[in-house]
C-alpha cells in the first residue's frame, strides 16, 4: 500500500498570535502605561488580551466586519495596544493618527483609508472634533480612558469603550481569515514630500517579527522590560507591541508624557533593560540625568533610529554604560531595515548594521542600474522582502521596480556587509553642475561638542545654481563662533563643499517623528533672502 505524502498543519500567520501566545504562557507578564493623569497603570497579558476580544465585539456591534479600517487617535497606552489587537484581530485594519499632525491633513489621511470609525483619546478630543468636521462621511467615535464627556466639550458625541467593553457580549473570533490580508495603514512622514500610505499585512508584520527578535537584532526574551517610546501611530512603533509579547517581556508605554524627567522614572521604576526611540528623546533623557544626578542601573540598551544619530550624543550614553543600538528602517519597510547586532564592539554612530533574513538590499547608480561594486561604492539603496511595500495606498502603478523599492537613500554597505546611510538623494544639493551631499557635512560639524543639531540646505545661487548653508542649533550656554563650526570641515570635504552662510537657530524644526524638518528649512532659508 503506498505511502501518502506527508505534511505540515497550516498555520496562518497572523498578529493576533502574538497576544494569544503571550496571554496563555506570560499571562502575569505586564504591560505598563503612564496615563494621562501621571499614574501608573499595569495589567498582565491575559488581561489585557481578554480585553481586546472585548473590544473586537464592540467594533462588531458597530458593524465593523473584516476589510474595514478602523482609525486611532493616541498615544503609547495599554488602551491604545488594546484597541490594536481588537482591530486587527478580526480582521479590520488598524489606520493609525499621528496626533502631531494638523487636523486637515489627518483628514485627508481618513478620506483615503475609508474608516468609519475612530477611538481617540480624550487629551485629543479637540483635534478629533476639528478633524470629525472637516470629513465629509459619518464617524463614530469610541473614547478610550473613559472620559467620554471630554468630547462633549467640542461638540462632538463619544462612546465610553470602557463601559462598552465591560458589556460587550458578542463574541468574534480571531485570526479566521487569510494571513495576506490587510492588517494596518499607516502614512509616511512627508518630511520629503505628500505623505503615503503603506498598508501592512498580517504575513509581513509576522514576519517582520520573527526578523526583529532575532539574536543579532533585537534579540529580546521574557526576561527584558521594553520602554517604548517610538510612537505606535509611527510606523508600527518599530513592531515592539508586536515583539514584547511575542516572548512575553514587559512592555512599557510612556502614554504622552517622554521628557527626560517622565523617562528616568519609568526605566528606574519598570527596571527598563532596553529603550527605543528617536535621538532628541534621549538628549532630552541625558540631560534631565546630568542635572540631577540619576542612574539608570538596569538600562543595558537604546535602539535608536528614525534620524542620524549625533556623534557626541552617543557618547554621552555610552559613557553611563548604556549601549547604543543603531537601527535604519521606513515605514515602507515595516519599518526595521538594518541593525547593529547587539554587543557589537565596533559600534558607530554611522553605521546602521546588517540586514537579518527576510530583507534583501542593493546599490544601484542614479539610473536603478545595479552597480557591479557592491561593496565600498556609494549608491541608491534599494531593497525587497516580505515586508516591504509593493504599491501605495490608492496608486495606480506599483512602488517597486523587477520587486525592488528605491528608498531614495545613497548608501554605502562596507566590506563586512555592515550599511550606512550617506544622504538623501533628494537632500543633494547641485551647485556649478556637481552634488554636495549633506549628509557628510552634517556628521562633521555634528560631532563637534556643543552642537545639538545641525542641517545643511541648498541656498539659490544665481552664479553656480545653489550654494549651501548651515542651520546650526547648539546647547544653551554655547559661545561656539562661526570659524569654530567651520574649521572641523577643513581637510575632510572638498573646499567648494564648504558653506558659505551659518545661520543659528534658537530650535531646530523638527517633523512630527522626530527627524529634521528640511522641507521647513527650505522654505524659510532657500531664497536668497534669509528668513529673520
Amino acid at each position: 500500500m503506498p505511502l501518502s505524502d506527508g505534511r505540515l498543519q497550516d498555520f496562518n500567520l497572523t498578529v493576533d498570535k502574538f497576544l494569544d501566545h503571550a496571554a496563555k504562557w506570560h499571562p502575569a507578564a505586564e504591560v505598563v502605561t503612564r496615563g494621562l493623569d501621571g499614574q501608573i497603570g499595569r495589567m498582565g497579558y491575559a488581561q489585557v488580551r481578554e480585553r481586546a476580544l472585548r473590544t473586537s465585539g464592540v467594533l462588531a456591534a458597530e458593524g465593523i466586519g473584516q476589510g474595514d479600517r478602523v482609525a486611532t487617535l493616541a498615544w503609547n497606552t495599554q488602551g491604545h495596544v488594546e484597541a490594536w489587537y481588537a482591530i486587527m484581530g478580526m480582521g479590520a485594519v488598524c489606520h493609525t493618527l499621528n496626533p502631531r499632525l494638523p487636523a486637515s491633513q489627518l483628514a485627508v489621511m481618513l478620506a483615503q483609508s475609508g474608516a468609519r470609525v475612530l477611538i481617540a483619546s480624550a487629551d485629543l478630543a479637540g483635534l478629533a472634533a476639528q478633524i470629525i468636521k472637516l470629513s465629509a462621511e459619518p464617524m463614530t467615535v469610541l473614547a478610550i480612558d473613559d472620559v467620554a464627556d471630554a468630547f462633549g466639550e467640542f461638540g462632538l458625541t463619544a462612546k465610553p469603550l470602557e463601559r462598552l467593553i465591560a458589556d460587550a457580549v458578542k463574541e468574534v473570533p480571531w485570526g479566521e481569515f487569510d494571513e495576506r490580508a490587510p492588517c494596518g495603514l499607516c502614512f509616511t512622514s512627508g518630511t520629503t514630500g505628500a505623505p503615503k500610505g503603506v498598508t501592512y499585512t498580517h504575513r509581513g508584520n509576522y514576519l517582520h517579527t520573527l526578523r526583529q527578535l532575532q539574536g543579532d537584532v533585537t534579540g529580546l526574551t521574557g526576561r527584558d522590560s521594553v520602554l517604548t517610546v517610538v510612537p505606535m501611530f509611527h510606523a508600527n512603533a518599530w513592531g515592539l507591541p508586536f515583539a514584547a509579547p511575542a516572548v512575553g517581556a514587559k512592555l512599557v508605554l510612556p502614554g504622552r508624557a517622554n521628557n527626560g524627567a517622565s523617562l528616568a522614572e519609568l526605566i528606574v521604576s519598570e527596571g527598563v533593560t532596553m529603550a527605543a526611540g528617536v535621538p532628541t528623546v534621549w538628549l532630552g533623557l541625558m540631560d534631565h540625568l546630568d542635572a540631577t544626578g540619576i542612574e539608570l542601573p538596569t538600562l543595558r540598551r537604546i535602539m535608536v533610529g528614525g534620524a542620524p544619530m549625533p556623534l557626541a550624543l552617543m557618547k554621552r550614553i555610552e559613557d553611563r554604560g548604556i549601549e547604543v543600538q543603531t537601527t535604519w528602517g521606513m515605514t515602507e519597510l515595516s519599518p526595521l531595515g538594518t541593525a547593529m547586532p547587539p554587543g557589537s564592539p565596533d559600534r558607530d554612530a554611522a553605521i546602521a548594521g546588517r540586514p537579518a533574513l527576510g530583507l534583501d538590499l542593493k546599490l544601484t547608480d542614479s539610473h536603478g542600474h545595479e552597480l557591479s561594486q557592491q561593496r565600498g561604492a556609494e549608491g541608491h539603496l534599494w531593497v525587497r522582502g516580505p515586508q516591504v511595500v509593493e504599491r501605495y495606498l490608492g496608486a495606480e502603478v506599483p512602488a517597486t521596480k523587477d520587486g525592488w523599492f528605491a528608498t531614495g537613500d545613497l548608501a554605502v554597505i562596507d566590506s563586512a556587509g555592515r550599511l550606512a546611510i550617506t544622504g538623501r538623494a533628494k537632500d543633494l544639493i547641485k551647485s556649478g553642475g556637481e552634488w554636495i551631499n549633506p549628509a557628510e557635512i552634517e556628521a562633521i560639524v555634528g560631532a563637534v561638542p556643543g552642537v545639538t543639531m545641525v542641517a545643511v540646505i541648498g541656498r539659490e545661487d544665481e552664479r553656480w545654481g545653489e550654494r549651501p548653508i548651515m542651520l546650526v542649533e547648539v546647547a544653551p550656554g554655547s559661545s561656539l563662533s562661526d570659524g569654530e563650526l567651520i574649521e572641523p570641515l577643513r581637510g575632510k570635504i572638498a573646499k567648494w563643499w564648504m558653506p558659505e552662510t551659518v545661520v543659528r537657530l534658537e530650535a531646530m524644526p523638527l517633523a512630527t517623528t522626530g527627524k529634521v524638518d528640511k522641507l521647513r528649512l527650505r522654505r524659510d532659508y532657500s531664497r536668497e533672502t534669509l528668513a529673520e
